[in-house]
């Protein structure tokens, strides 16, 4: 691949900008797609779902639990909650928490209208570098993954990009995913499980890595959690076994639902955020029920349905607006969030995904939601991951997060007198003081993004965004190859437990 010479960019690289303007928890929530009134009519029928038509197929130990907390089964044999319990559920859940990472310079506190962006999700093929056509994803890929994130900062959390589709068994699957995803990175991660059994062994696990149990539980830095709806209003059974099993981690429990309008939902938007939102307290609901007032990140998921053909567009405005709705909704009552957004329904990471996930993420981001997922890396309507394209979200997300930071308005930022200093002296700003001040935290440097002239971008081989992404990409996992899991316990557990990804594959070679 033919190398970028341009001096602009080795001189950045060289004297790199230290810090930056934007940072993980800054407070969004100025964009509300939703009136007051909005809010509450949609709040008032979700209640009345729970309340009257409530959910299918509890597993045996919420239905005890619930009916022991005064819900009811109708005659349909569906679980009702009551309004008042739901809304007792809602006020007594925690509304900050946190993730640990293995490094405390990645904690994370989530809540409030704080904004963070994180990629995730379960692509089962991958778009290498320079490729046009997609291959099965693998058990190396979410390790490349995991490194990646580690040096991504507006990537502030890490959950599995992808799927090890060679891995047929499934705990082995689920075991060597967690393996992968903390020794690839220091931040914190959510991990996905097939089945409940699967999380014990796993923990286990994460008690070597961590140097014993108690230190997990001082600093758990990783946490489960599942899908535990199947559209419409039932509940999944293993994904429900999943959550219940995943308190153990004693770190928040993720919950995601994921009703596509027109298809598993209504087609009306306001219908589908109804559905959704409801289905996502149950999944709330279903946590509280057995162990009262645990940490849950209520993840209303809207999507929506190409009507043309049936299928999902990730990538429509519509899946902008009734993310961005959803995060509002789980706002209005106060409860730590997390929606999709980014996810593209363009195959190559260009122009059509550019538009689509800044669209999605911005909006999302600017309703105030804690934990923006899918929001990098994503292609193919969530099918295909590509690590060029996670490069090419980081600046995007850095450009997204300084339009949440907003515009600070105070008697210095409003500068009459830098105004006046500068009209009766030089006449421009470059060399004012308040200009170098403000270099840092005032503006975002994209990493890769083009700002040169014509001329000197011709000088430097004429590069678009994706070969600039891969260069990145090369020079990333090139050579950081972090050793997060000390080479003994590794060794223990590599005695202990069966570790697909070789040791030497996590070496430079």
């Amino acid at each position: 691949m033919q190398k970028q010479t341009r001096k602009g960019r080795k001189d950045r690289k060289e004297n790199p900008i230290i810090s930056s303007s934007v940072e993980p928890g800054m407070l969004g929530g100025r964009y509300k797609p939703l009136s007051g009134n909005d809010e509450r009519n949609i709040s008032n029928t979700v209640f009345d779902v729970l309340e009257k038509i409530g959910m299918a197929d509890p597993i045996p130990i919420l239905l005890e639990h619930a009916l022991k907390r005064g819900c009811i089964q109708n005659e349909h044999g569906r679980l009702c909650f009551p309004r008042a319990l739901v809304e007792d559920v809602i006020d007594k859940t925690p509304k900050n928490i946190q993730f640990m990472g293995r490094d405390p310079k990645h904690d994370l506190e989530i809540g409030g209208k704080r904004v963070h962006t994180y990629g995730g999700g379960e692509a089962v093929n991958m778009l290498d570098i320079g490729a046009s056509s997609y291959r099965p994803s693998t058990l190396p890929d979410i390790y490349d993954a995991a490194r990646l994130v580690d040096k991504l900062d507006n990537i502030h959390a890490f959950s599995r990009f992808c799927v090890a589709t060679e891995i047929e068994d499934q705990y082995v699957c689920d075991l060597n995913t967690a393996y992968a995803s903390v020794a690839g990175t220091t931040k914190h991660s959510a991990l996905t499980f097939n089945r409940a059994e699967h999380v014990q062994p796993t923990l286990e696990m994460l008690h070597l890595i961590a140097g014993g149990e108690k230190k997990f539980r001082d600093r758990p830095f990783c946490h489960g959690g599942g899908c535990a709806i199947l559209s419409p209003l039932r509940y999944a059974d293993d994904n429900s076994e999943v959550c219940v099993e995943s308190i153990k981690f004693g770190s928040p429990i993720w919950i995601v639902v994921a009703p596509q309008a027109g298809a598993t939902a209504p087609a009306a938007l306001a219908g589908a955020v109804v559905q959704c939102v409801a289905e996502a307290l149950a999944g709330l609901l279903m946590v509280d029920m057995i162990e009262p007032e645990y940490p849950v990140i209520v993840g209303p998921w809207p999507f929506i349905t190409d009507l043309r053909t049936g299928s999902f567009s990730g990538g429509s405005g519509e899946e902008a607006l009734v993310s961005a709705a959803a995060a509002q909704m789980v706002n209005y009552y106060g409860l730590p969030s997390s929606v999709g957004a980014g996810m593209t329904d363009s195959k190559l990471p260009d122009y059509q995904a550019g538009y689509e996930k800044a669209l999605a993420i911005a909006l999302a981001a600017q309703s105030g939601c804690n934990n923006v997922s899918e929001s990098s890396g994503m292609l193919g309507s969530l099918m295909a991951l590509s690590l060029e394209s996670m490069v090419i979200d980081n600046d995007l997300l850095g450009s997204v997060l300084r339009t949440v930071k907003g515009i600070e308005v105070n008697d210095e930022s409003l500068s009459f007198d830098v105004i006046k200093d500068v009209v009766h002296g030089e006449g421009h700003y470059l060399r004012h003081e308040q200009t170098f001040k403000l270099m840092r935290s005032e503006f975002e440097y994209p990493d890769i993004a083009d700002r040169s002239t014509s001329a000197e971008w011709e000088a430097g081989g004429s590069l678009d965004a994706r070969q600039l992404a891969a260069q990145r990409v090369e020079e990333i996992l090139s050579s950081h190859y972090p050793e997060y899991i000390d080479p003994i316990v590794d060794k223990k557990i590599r005695e202990n437990f069966k570790i697909l990804l070789p040791s030497e594959r996590m070496k430079p070679s």
